[in-house]
Protein backbone atom coordinates (compact mmCIF):
# COMPACT_ATOMS: atom_id res chain seq x y z
CA UNK A 1 0.00 0.00 0.00
CA UNK A 2 1.16 3.72 -0.76
CA UNK A 3 1.54 5.71 1.68
CA UNK A 4 0.69 9.61 1.67
CA UNK A 5 3.42 12.47 1.50
CA UNK A 6 2.32 14.62 4.09
CA UNK A 7 1.95 11.76 7.03
CA UNK A 8 5.03 10.82 5.96
CA UNK A 9 6.42 6.45 4.30
CA UNK A 10 5.72 4.64 7.85
CA UNK A 11 3.50 7.16 9.66
CA UNK A 12 0.33 6.77 8.17
CA UNK A 13 -0.70 4.54 5.07
CA UNK A 14 -3.05 6.09 3.57
CA UNK A 15 -3.70 4.46 0.06
CA UNK A 16 -3.18 7.52 -2.28
CA UNK A 17 -0.53 7.98 -4.34
CA UNK A 18 2.50 10.07 -3.68
CA UNK A 19 4.00 12.54 -6.35
CA UNK A 20 7.65 11.05 -5.68
CA UNK A 21 9.74 10.19 -3.28
CA UNK A 22 12.09 13.42 -3.27
CA UNK A 23 9.58 15.54 -1.91
CA UNK A 24 12.15 16.76 0.86
CA UNK A 25 15.23 17.85 -1.89
CA UNK A 26 15.33 21.61 -3.05
CA UNK A 27 14.70 22.69 -6.32
CA UNK A 28 16.92 24.66 -8.50
CA UNK A 29 15.73 27.76 -6.44
CA UNK A 30 16.38 26.03 -2.71
CA UNK A 31 13.09 25.59 -1.60
CA UNK A 32 12.11 22.22 -1.43
CA UNK A 33 8.45 20.46 -1.92
CA UNK A 34 8.29 20.57 1.93
CA UNK A 35 9.04 23.74 2.68
CA UNK A 36 6.81 25.82 -0.32
CA UNK A 37 4.03 23.52 1.54
CA UNK A 38 4.74 25.34 4.19
CA UNK A 39 4.86 28.59 3.40
CA UNK A 40 1.34 27.51 1.44
CA UNK A 41 -0.13 26.40 4.86
CA UNK A 42 0.88 29.90 6.47
CA UNK A 43 -0.39 31.91 4.07
CA UNK A 44 -3.80 29.78 4.62
CA UNK A 45 -3.40 29.97 8.75
CA UNK A 46 -3.68 33.59 7.91
CA UNK A 47 -6.41 33.93 5.71
CA UNK A 48 -8.68 31.62 7.66
CA UNK A 49 -8.00 33.49 10.82
CA UNK A 50 -9.01 37.05 9.21
CA UNK A 51 -12.44 34.97 7.43
CA UNK A 52 -13.18 34.04 10.62
CA UNK A 53 -12.93 37.32 12.28
CA UNK A 54 -15.20 38.89 9.01
CA UNK A 55 -17.19 36.01 9.35
CA UNK A 56 -18.28 36.44 13.03
CA UNK A 57 -18.15 40.37 12.22
CA UNK A 58 -21.19 39.62 9.42
CA UNK A 59 -22.94 37.17 11.36
CA UNK A 60 -23.24 40.28 14.75
CA UNK A 61 -24.76 42.66 11.79
CA UNK A 62 -28.30 41.92 9.74
CA UNK A 63 -26.68 39.59 7.79
CA UNK A 64 -27.89 36.12 7.56
CA UNK A 65 -25.79 33.45 6.87
CA UNK A 66 -27.58 32.16 3.85
CA UNK A 67 -26.42 36.22 3.01
CA UNK A 68 -22.60 35.43 3.34
CA UNK A 69 -22.74 32.41 1.83
CA UNK A 70 -24.36 34.05 -1.55
CA UNK A 71 -21.24 36.63 -1.01
CA UNK A 72 -18.36 34.08 -0.64
CA UNK A 73 -20.49 31.92 -3.60
CA UNK A 74 -21.26 34.17 -5.81
CA UNK A 75 -18.43 36.28 -6.28
CA UNK A 76 -15.49 33.38 -6.15
CA UNK A 77 -18.47 31.33 -9.15
CA UNK A 78 -18.32 34.70 -10.97
CA UNK A 79 -14.50 34.75 -11.14
CA UNK A 80 -13.92 31.55 -11.19
CA UNK A 81 -16.68 30.01 -13.99
CA UNK A 82 -15.16 31.67 -16.89
CA UNK A 83 -11.84 30.11 -16.27
CA UNK A 84 -13.26 26.35 -15.19
CA UNK A 85 -15.38 26.03 -18.55
CA UNK A 86 -12.51 26.63 -20.71
CA UNK A 87 -9.86 24.15 -19.02
CA UNK A 88 -11.79 21.40 -17.38
CA UNK A 89 -13.85 18.95 -20.03
CA UNK A 90 -17.64 17.98 -19.51
CA UNK A 91 -16.20 14.31 -18.80
CA UNK A 92 -14.68 15.15 -15.47
CA UNK A 93 -17.41 17.82 -14.21
CA UNK A 94 -18.50 15.15 -11.64
CA UNK A 95 -15.79 14.54 -9.41
CA UNK A 96 -15.69 18.55 -9.14
CA UNK A 97 -18.97 18.34 -7.86
CA UNK A 98 -18.71 16.03 -5.23
CA UNK A 99 -15.22 18.61 -4.04
CA UNK A 100 -17.90 21.02 -4.17
CA UNK A 101 -20.17 19.32 -2.31
CA UNK A 102 -17.87 19.25 0.74
CA UNK A 103 -15.51 21.56 0.05
CA UNK A 104 -17.86 24.28 -0.91
CA UNK A 105 -21.74 24.23 -0.08
CA UNK A 106 -21.35 21.36 3.03
CA UNK A 107 -18.55 23.75 4.43
CA UNK A 108 -19.97 27.50 3.74
CA UNK A 109 -23.84 26.63 5.05
CA UNK A 110 -22.40 24.63 8.37
CA UNK A 111 -19.40 27.26 9.13
CA UNK A 112 -22.17 30.13 8.43
CA UNK A 113 -24.90 28.63 10.65
CA UNK A 114 -22.34 28.32 13.64
CA UNK A 115 -20.97 32.06 13.47
CA UNK A 116 -25.06 32.65 14.74
CA UNK A 117 -24.63 30.52 17.83
CA UNK A 118 -20.61 30.55 18.95
CA UNK A 119 -17.90 33.07 18.82
CA UNK A 120 -14.81 33.68 16.49
CA UNK A 121 -12.22 31.66 19.23
CA UNK A 122 -14.90 28.61 19.19
CA UNK A 123 -14.24 28.65 15.12
CA UNK A 124 -11.03 28.55 15.35
CA UNK A 125 -10.66 25.96 17.45
CA UNK A 126 -13.72 23.44 16.49
CA UNK A 127 -13.35 24.35 12.56
CA UNK A 128 -9.51 24.43 11.92
CA UNK A 129 -8.76 22.16 14.70
CA UNK A 130 -10.57 20.19 13.76
CA UNK A 131 -9.92 19.70 9.86
CA UNK A 132 -7.00 18.06 11.00
CA UNK A 133 -8.80 15.83 13.59
CA UNK A 134 -11.13 14.74 11.55
CA UNK A 135 -8.56 13.84 8.80
CA UNK A 136 -6.43 11.72 10.77
CA UNK A 137 -9.13 10.04 11.94
CA UNK A 138 -10.23 8.86 8.31
CA UNK A 139 -6.57 8.48 7.43
CA UNK A 140 -5.94 6.12 10.33
CA UNK A 141 -9.17 4.07 10.17
CA UNK A 142 -8.38 3.79 5.65
CA UNK A 143 -4.94 2.50 6.88
CA UNK A 144 -5.98 -0.04 9.71
CA UNK A 145 -4.92 2.39 12.54
CA UNK A 146 -1.70 2.57 11.89
CA UNK A 147 -0.33 5.47 13.26
CA UNK A 148 3.09 7.44 13.87
CA UNK A 149 3.97 8.07 17.26
CA UNK A 150 4.49 11.46 16.58
CA UNK A 151 1.43 11.81 14.81
CA UNK A 152 -0.59 10.35 17.46
CA UNK A 153 1.04 12.61 19.89
CA UNK A 154 0.02 15.47 18.01
CA UNK A 155 -3.27 14.66 17.26
CA UNK A 156 -3.92 13.81 21.18
CA UNK A 157 -2.97 17.50 21.94
CA UNK A 158 -5.16 18.63 19.22
CA UNK A 159 -7.87 16.89 21.18
CA UNK A 160 -6.72 18.04 24.37
CA UNK A 161 -6.85 21.37 23.17
CA UNK A 162 -10.71 21.33 22.00
CA UNK A 163 -11.69 19.84 24.84
CA UNK A 164 -10.26 22.76 26.57
CA UNK A 165 -11.48 25.33 24.55
CA UNK A 166 -14.84 24.19 24.17
CA UNK A 167 -15.25 23.56 28.01
CA UNK A 168 -17.41 26.08 29.03
CA UNK A 169 -19.65 25.76 26.04
CA UNK A 170 -19.66 21.50 25.45
CA UNK A 171 -18.60 19.78 28.72
CA UNK A 172 -19.97 22.54 31.52
CA UNK A 173 -22.85 23.13 29.54
CA UNK A 174 -22.56 27.02 30.60
CA UNK A 175 -22.32 28.87 26.57
CA UNK A 176 -26.20 28.86 26.01
CA UNK A 177 -26.38 27.32 22.79
CA UNK A 178 -22.69 27.89 21.67
CA UNK A 179 -22.97 24.17 21.73
CA UNK A 180 -24.92 24.45 18.75
CA UNK A 181 -22.57 26.48 16.66
CA UNK A 182 -19.75 24.64 18.32
CA UNK A 183 -21.77 21.20 16.73
CA UNK A 184 -21.39 23.29 13.49
CA UNK A 185 -18.34 24.00 13.33
CA UNK A 186 -17.23 20.71 13.77
CA UNK A 187 -19.61 19.51 11.08
CA UNK A 188 -17.96 21.86 8.75
CA UNK A 189 -14.50 20.74 9.84
CA UNK A 190 -15.40 17.10 8.59
CA UNK A 191 -16.84 18.00 5.07
CA UNK A 192 -13.00 19.92 4.29
CA UNK A 193 -11.58 17.43 6.02
CA UNK A 194 -13.02 14.77 3.40
CA UNK A 195 -13.02 17.63 0.51
CA UNK A 196 -9.00 17.56 0.77
CA UNK A 197 -8.82 13.62 1.39
CA UNK A 198 -10.35 13.59 -1.73
CA UNK A 199 -8.56 15.78 -3.71
CA UNK A 200 -5.17 14.13 -2.75
CA UNK A 201 -6.99 10.91 -3.85
CA UNK A 202 -8.13 11.96 -7.42
CA UNK A 203 -4.80 13.99 -7.93
CA UNK A 204 -6.83 17.28 -8.90
CA UNK A 205 -4.60 19.76 -9.65
CA UNK A 206 -5.07 22.87 -7.09
CA UNK A 207 -6.60 26.00 -8.90
CA UNK A 208 -8.74 23.26 -10.94
CA UNK A 209 -10.37 22.36 -7.68
CA UNK A 210 -10.79 25.50 -6.48
CA UNK A 211 -12.22 27.14 -9.60
CA UNK A 212 -14.35 23.57 -9.79
CA UNK A 213 -15.49 23.52 -6.21
CA UNK A 214 -16.21 27.74 -6.76
CA UNK A 215 -18.11 27.10 -10.12
CA UNK A 216 -21.05 24.43 -8.99
CA UNK A 217 -21.15 25.79 -5.57
CA UNK A 218 -21.99 28.93 -7.50
CA UNK A 219 -24.63 27.30 -9.85
CA UNK A 220 -26.37 25.14 -7.32
CA UNK A 221 -26.54 27.29 -4.31
CA UNK A 222 -27.68 30.63 -5.91
CA UNK A 223 -31.02 30.06 -7.70
CA UNK A 224 -32.01 28.60 -4.13
CA UNK A 225 -30.76 31.51 -2.34
CA UNK A 226 -32.63 34.12 -4.76
CA UNK A 227 -35.47 31.79 -4.99
CA UNK A 228 -36.40 30.58 -1.12
CA UNK A 229 -34.11 31.27 1.40
CA UNK A 230 -34.25 34.11 3.77
CA UNK A 231 -32.57 37.71 3.28
CA UNK A 232 -31.37 40.62 4.62
CA UNK A 233 -28.62 41.83 1.94
CA UNK A 234 -30.71 44.70 1.57
CA UNK A 235 -30.39 45.99 5.15
CA UNK A 236 -26.92 46.19 5.32
CA UNK A 237 -24.66 49.45 5.27
CA UNK A 238 -22.63 49.09 1.70
CA UNK A 239 -19.41 48.75 3.46
CA UNK A 240 -20.48 45.81 5.08
CA UNK A 241 -21.25 44.33 2.12
CA UNK A 242 -18.36 45.37 0.10
CA UNK A 243 -16.24 43.57 3.14
CA UNK A 244 -17.79 40.36 3.08
CA UNK A 245 -17.62 40.31 -0.74
CA UNK A 246 -14.06 40.64 -1.19
CA UNK A 247 -12.90 38.15 1.86
CA UNK A 248 -15.23 35.68 1.42
CA UNK A 249 -15.50 35.40 -2.39
CA UNK A 250 -11.73 36.32 -3.11
CA UNK A 251 -9.38 35.36 0.12
CA UNK A 252 -11.40 33.01 1.43
CA UNK A 253 -12.62 31.19 -1.47
CA UNK A 254 -9.86 31.47 -4.04
CA UNK A 255 -6.61 32.78 -2.61
CA UNK A 256 -6.85 30.24 0.98
CA UNK A 257 -8.96 27.19 -0.85
CA UNK A 258 -6.10 27.45 -3.84
CA UNK A 259 -3.21 28.02 -1.02
CA UNK A 260 -4.71 24.94 0.81
CA UNK A 261 -4.88 22.82 -2.30
CA UNK A 262 -0.93 23.51 -3.34
CA UNK A 263 0.06 22.66 0.31
CA UNK A 264 -1.99 19.32 0.24
CA UNK A 265 -0.45 18.52 -2.73
CA UNK A 266 3.02 19.41 -2.21
CA UNK A 267 3.26 17.71 1.80
CA UNK A 268 -0.10 16.01 1.99
CA UNK A 269 -3.37 15.73 3.57
CA UNK A 270 -2.15 15.26 7.46
CA UNK A 271 0.43 18.16 7.66
CA UNK A 272 -1.55 20.53 5.50
CA UNK A 273 -4.13 19.96 7.96
CA UNK A 274 -2.76 19.84 10.64
CA UNK A 275 -0.90 23.58 10.12
CA UNK A 276 -4.60 24.85 10.18
CA UNK A 277 -4.96 24.09 14.30
CA UNK A 278 -2.39 27.56 13.95
CA UNK A 279 -5.51 29.50 13.23
CA UNK A 280 -7.38 29.18 16.68
CA UNK A 281 -4.27 31.23 18.14
CA UNK A 282 -4.63 33.98 15.56
CA UNK A 283 -8.47 34.19 15.18
CA UNK A 284 -8.45 34.51 19.57
CA UNK A 285 -6.03 37.00 19.96
CA UNK A 286 -7.54 39.50 16.41
CA UNK A 287 -10.95 38.63 17.66
CA UNK A 288 -9.66 40.42 21.30
CA UNK A 289 -8.39 43.20 19.40
CA UNK A 290 -11.28 43.74 17.03
CA UNK A 291 -14.67 42.36 18.27
CA UNK A 292 -13.78 42.39 22.31
CA UNK A 293 -13.92 38.77 22.22
CA UNK A 294 -12.76 37.81 25.76
CA UNK A 295 -10.69 35.03 26.10
CA UNK A 296 -10.29 33.10 29.10
CA UNK A 297 -7.12 31.26 30.43
CA UNK A 298 -8.26 28.18 29.99
CA UNK A 299 -8.92 29.08 26.13
CA UNK A 300 -5.52 30.46 26.22
CA UNK A 301 -3.91 27.07 27.34
CA UNK A 302 -6.35 25.30 24.81
CA UNK A 303 -4.87 27.69 21.91
CA UNK A 304 -1.18 26.71 22.89
CA UNK A 305 -2.18 23.13 23.30
CA UNK A 306 -3.85 23.00 20.02
CA UNK A 307 -0.37 24.90 17.90
CA UNK A 308 1.97 22.29 19.88
CA UNK A 309 0.33 19.83 18.02
CA UNK A 310 0.24 21.69 14.68
CA UNK A 311 3.93 22.15 15.16
CA UNK A 312 4.65 18.67 15.96
CA UNK A 313 2.81 17.32 12.92
CA UNK A 314 4.75 19.85 10.59
CA UNK A 315 7.97 18.01 11.67
CA UNK A 316 9.26 16.75 7.90
CA UNK A 317 8.48 13.16 7.54
CA UNK A 318 11.57 10.38 8.44
CA UNK A 319 13.23 9.43 5.29
CA UNK A 320 13.13 5.78 4.82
Amino acid sequence: MKTEPGCGPGHIAEGLPMNSADHLVSDRHGLSDHTKGLLAACVVVLCWSGFNIVSRLGSKGVLTPFDIAAMRFGVSGLIALPFFLVRVKPVDWPRYMALALFGGLGYGLLVYSGFAFAPTAHAGVFVNGGIPFWTIVIVAVLAGFRLARHIALALLLSSFGLVLIGYDSVVAGRGGAQWIGDLLFFAAALTWAIFGLLMRRWQVRPWLAITGVASFSCVAYLPVYLLWLPKAVLLAPAGEIALQCVYQGVVAALLAGSMYSYANHKIGACQASMMLALVPGVSAVGAWLLLDEAIGLRVIVGILVVSAGAVLCALPPRKG
